[in-house]
């Protein structure tokens, strides 16, 4: 049975502790859904200060909604289009402290006022992204970027 964990020391080590938990969560199952879902609920419950924590996936030349945590979002989501699909595009990992100043941002949440977007990659090939939001301007740093884009590369061996 999981059970919520203390996370203790640096950012780095804390976020260490939340990706050996992923690990060791999707260890043996194939359902990509599952996996999905466990890894959303995973990062909502250690992440602070977030408002919407999720996944779009890579279905016919669009983004579409994938499991998440929090409000009802936006279902399709074409290439080059908001945050998410900008970090598709260009295959990139999206950073934005601002969301209003971000030109053609899509706002599913009127809540949020920053976003880290990661994109997801299987077979070489895009397969869709990790979106986080914040209701705070500013809520990301580089030591998130970074921590989350090796989560995604773990969350990446059980899809």
């Amino acid at each position: 049975m999981f059970q919520t964990a203390q996370y203790r020391g640096t950012k780095q080590e804390q976020y260490q502790l939340l990706i050996k938990q992923l690990d060791a969560l999707l260890e043996g199952e194939p359902d990509q859904i599952a996996n999905l879902a466990n890894a959303s609920s995973l990062l909502n419950q250690f992440l602070e200060n977030v408002n919407w924590v999720g996944f779009y996936v890579w279905r016919e030349n669009e983004l579409v909604l994938g499991p998440f945590q929090g409000l009802p979002a936006c279902v399709r989501i074409p290439a080059g289009k908001g945050v998410c699909g900008t970090a598709v595009s260009e295959g990139t990992s999206q950073r934005v402290h601002d969301v209003n100043a971000f030109p053609g941002h899509i706002a599913c949440d009127a809540a949020s006022q920053s976003e880290v977007v990661v994109p997801i990659f299987k077979d070489g090939a895009i397969y869709g992204v990790l979106d986080i939001d914040s209701p705070s301007v500013g809520r990301f740093d580089g030591t998130d970027e970074e921590c989350l884009s090796l989560f995604v590369k773990t969350l990446e061996k059980h899809l």
